[in-house]
Parts: C-alpha cells; sequence; structure tokens
C-alpha cells in the first residue's frame, strides 16, 4: 500500500491463525476419512499417506488464505488486500466511515476473534469488513484514533 504524504499507519494485521481453526479441523477429519478409506481399499499403508498429503495441504491453503489477506488502517483510509496471484483490493475514506460495529459468537469470544464492520457513507459497498481479527476491539480503537486525528492540510 503506497502512503500519501503525511499518512501513517495505525493498523495493519491479518485474520487471525485462530479464525481458520474450523477450516483446519474439518480438514484434518476428511483427511482422516480419506485416509480410513484408501486403508481399506489398499492394504500397503498407503491411507496413512493419503491422509499426510491431504491434511498438509488443508494447512497449505488455509495459511495461503490466512496470508493473502491483509487489513489496514492509516490516518486516512480503510484498506483491504485479498489474494496472492490474483488480487482484490478495496478501500474507503476514513471521512466516508459512520459505523463501526463488531460481532463475535461465544466460541470467537473464547478464541478471542471478531469481525469488524465498517458502514460507509454514500456506498453501496456492504461487505467492507476485516473478517477474522485478533482482538477487534484493537481495531475499533485504532479507527477512533484515526477519526480524532486533525485532517491533513490541503497542499
Amino acid at each position: 500500500m503506497d502512503l500519501h504524504p503525511g499518512e501513517q499507519i495505525l493498523f495493519a494485521g491479518r485474520p487471525s491463525w485462530r479464525s481458520i481453526l474450523g477450516f483446519y479441523v474439518l480438514g484434518f477429519l476428511g483427511a482422516i476419512v480419506v485416509g480410513a478409506i484408501v486403508k481399506a481399499v489398499d492394504k500397503t499403508g498407503s491411507g496413512v499417506l493419503a491422509f499426510l498429503v491431504i491434511f498438509a495441504l488443508v494447512l497449505l491453503v488455509g495459511f495461503l488464505k490466512r496470508i493473502g489477506t491483509t487489513y489496514t488502517i492509516t490516518s486516512e483510509r480503510l484498506h483491504i488486500r485479498r489474494g496472492l496471484l490474483s488480487r482484490s483490493v478495496q478501500q474507503t475514506k476514513l471521512e466516508r466511515v459512520q459505523n463501526v460495529n463488531t460481532d463475535q459468537s461465544l466460541l470467537e469470544r473464547i478464541l478471542q476473534i471478531g469481525t469488524v464492520d465498517f458502514d460507509t457513507a454514500g456506498t453501496d459497498d456492504s461487505d467492507f469488513t476485516f473478517s477474522g481479527v485478533a482482538n477487534p476491539d484493537e481495531v475499533v480503537a485504532a479507527v477512533d484514533r484515526a477519526q480524532r486525528l486533525d485532517p491533513p492540510a490541503a497542499s
């Protein structure tokens, strides 16, 4: 992300590994099932190999998905970048943010993760969210700090 003159980063983060814990658990269980099926069909021990390959793929996909998403709050804007090979970038000026909402299920509260949803003025973009962030209250506080900063002087 290229910063404007005088712009400073107040928060930079990614979804927490805890936010994809469910994906990892389902992948682990799926790998067990496939490994068991392969072992039942082929008695040569390739069931263990199938389990290891599938679970390694699950770990890799989860890791790549997590590191491929970045959330940034600066003194002027909110910025979301998704993707490693293909890329999707979403940003809005901080002055357009009207409401900041957090959402946490009971499990997410236990894992200390959550979703921060930003309502912006004059846009139909209803999906401007930082999903799976650790300590969502810190994200809300960063937006509050940014909105309280003096606006940059016009050149």
